[in-house]
Protein backbone atom coordinates (compact mmCIF):
# COMPACT_ATOMS: atom_id res chain seq x y z
CA UNK A 1 0.00 0.00 0.00
CA UNK A 2 1.71 3.18 -1.53
CA UNK A 3 0.49 5.65 1.64
CA UNK A 4 1.00 3.44 4.58
CA UNK A 5 3.72 4.63 6.30
CA UNK A 6 5.33 1.05 7.84
CA UNK A 7 4.93 -0.31 4.28
CA UNK A 8 7.23 2.55 3.49
CA UNK A 9 9.43 1.58 7.13
CA UNK A 10 9.18 -2.11 5.60
CA UNK A 11 10.46 -1.16 2.12
CA UNK A 12 13.41 0.67 3.54
CA UNK A 13 11.58 4.46 2.32
CA UNK A 14 11.68 5.89 6.08
CA UNK A 15 14.21 4.52 8.46
CA UNK A 16 13.94 2.87 11.82
CA UNK A 17 15.34 1.69 14.35
CA UNK A 18 15.20 -2.43 13.33
CA UNK A 19 14.75 -5.06 16.27
CA UNK A 20 14.89 -7.86 14.09
CA UNK A 21 14.01 -8.74 10.50
CA UNK A 22 13.25 -11.73 8.48
CA UNK A 23 11.61 -12.68 5.00
CA UNK A 24 8.52 -12.21 6.67
CA UNK A 25 8.43 -9.47 9.75
CA UNK A 26 9.90 -6.63 10.54
CA UNK A 27 10.41 -5.49 14.19
CA UNK A 28 11.28 -1.42 14.87
CA UNK A 29 11.29 0.51 17.97
CA UNK A 30 7.87 2.65 18.40
CA UNK A 31 8.81 6.55 17.96
CA UNK A 32 6.90 7.10 21.13
CA UNK A 33 7.70 4.69 23.23
CA UNK A 34 5.59 3.93 26.44
CA UNK A 35 7.95 2.20 28.27
CA UNK A 36 11.84 1.57 28.65
CA UNK A 37 10.82 -1.70 25.63
CA UNK A 38 8.49 -0.08 23.02
CA UNK A 39 8.86 -2.15 19.79
CA UNK A 40 6.29 -3.40 17.33
CA UNK A 41 6.23 -6.38 15.35
CA UNK A 42 4.54 -5.56 11.39
CA UNK A 43 4.19 -8.46 9.11
CA UNK A 44 5.93 -7.06 5.44
CA UNK A 45 2.85 -7.82 3.80
CA UNK A 46 0.45 -5.36 4.31
CA UNK A 47 -2.93 -6.53 6.18
CA UNK A 48 -5.01 -3.74 7.63
CA UNK A 49 -5.88 -4.80 11.05
CA UNK A 50 -6.03 -8.13 12.84
CA UNK A 51 -10.03 -8.05 12.00
CA UNK A 52 -8.79 -8.57 8.27
CA UNK A 53 -6.77 -11.90 8.61
CA UNK A 54 -7.64 -14.82 7.80
CA UNK A 55 -6.42 -18.35 7.64
CA UNK A 56 -3.48 -17.22 5.16
CA UNK A 57 -1.97 -15.10 7.56
CA UNK A 58 -1.86 -17.47 10.16
CA UNK A 59 1.57 -18.84 9.60
CA UNK A 60 3.41 -15.41 9.94
CA UNK A 61 0.77 -14.42 12.80
CA UNK A 62 2.00 -17.38 14.63
CA UNK A 63 5.63 -16.76 13.96
CA UNK A 64 5.12 -13.00 14.96
CA UNK A 65 4.09 -14.09 18.44
CA UNK A 66 6.94 -16.49 18.29
CA UNK A 67 9.75 -14.19 18.20
CA UNK A 68 8.06 -12.35 20.48
CA UNK A 69 9.65 -13.25 24.25
CA UNK A 70 13.00 -13.40 22.72
CA UNK A 71 12.90 -10.44 21.07
CA UNK A 72 11.43 -8.12 24.24
CA UNK A 73 14.34 -10.51 26.76
CA UNK A 74 16.98 -8.61 23.89
CA UNK A 75 15.47 -5.62 24.35
CA UNK A 76 15.78 -5.52 28.22
CA UNK A 77 12.68 -7.18 29.48
CA UNK A 78 13.74 -10.72 30.29
CA UNK A 79 10.94 -11.01 33.38
CA UNK A 80 7.71 -10.96 30.95
CA UNK A 81 5.76 -8.06 28.66
CA UNK A 82 2.95 -7.30 27.67
CA UNK A 83 1.45 -7.48 23.95
CA UNK A 84 -1.19 -4.90 22.69
CA UNK A 85 -2.58 -5.15 19.01
CA UNK A 86 -4.78 -2.37 18.78
CA UNK A 87 -7.82 -3.11 15.93
CA UNK A 88 -9.88 -0.34 14.33
CA UNK A 89 -11.99 2.49 15.28
CA UNK A 90 -12.82 0.90 18.82
CA UNK A 91 -9.06 -0.39 19.58
CA UNK A 92 -7.84 2.54 18.77
CA UNK A 93 -5.61 1.45 16.09
CA UNK A 94 -3.90 4.48 14.97
CA UNK A 95 -1.53 2.94 11.74
CA UNK A 96 -3.87 0.45 9.70
CA UNK A 97 -1.01 -2.31 9.16
CA UNK A 98 -1.12 -4.90 11.67
CA UNK A 99 1.51 -4.57 14.12
CA UNK A 100 2.32 -6.43 17.79
CA UNK A 101 3.06 -3.92 20.30
CA UNK A 102 5.65 -5.33 22.61
CA UNK A 103 5.82 -3.34 25.90
CA UNK A 104 8.08 -3.76 29.04
CA UNK A 105 11.17 -3.34 30.84
CA UNK A 106 12.87 -3.91 33.87
CA UNK A 107 9.67 -3.19 36.31
CA UNK A 108 6.13 -4.20 36.11
CA UNK A 109 3.83 -2.25 34.04
CA UNK A 110 0.85 -0.24 35.12
CA UNK A 111 -2.86 -1.64 34.78
CA UNK A 112 -3.81 -2.81 31.04
CA UNK A 113 -7.12 -0.94 31.55
CA UNK A 114 -8.60 1.20 34.30
CA UNK A 115 -11.54 -0.47 35.97
CA UNK A 116 -14.69 -0.83 34.86
CA UNK A 117 -17.47 1.57 35.88
CA UNK A 118 -20.16 0.15 38.08
CA UNK A 119 -22.96 -1.09 35.60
Amino acid sequence: MEDCIFCKIVAGKIPSKKVYEDDDMLAFHDIQPQAPVHFMIVPKVHVDSLAKCGPEHAPVLGRMLAVAGRLAAEQGSPDGFRTIINTGRIGRQDVYHLHIHIIGGPHPLGRMLPPAPPS
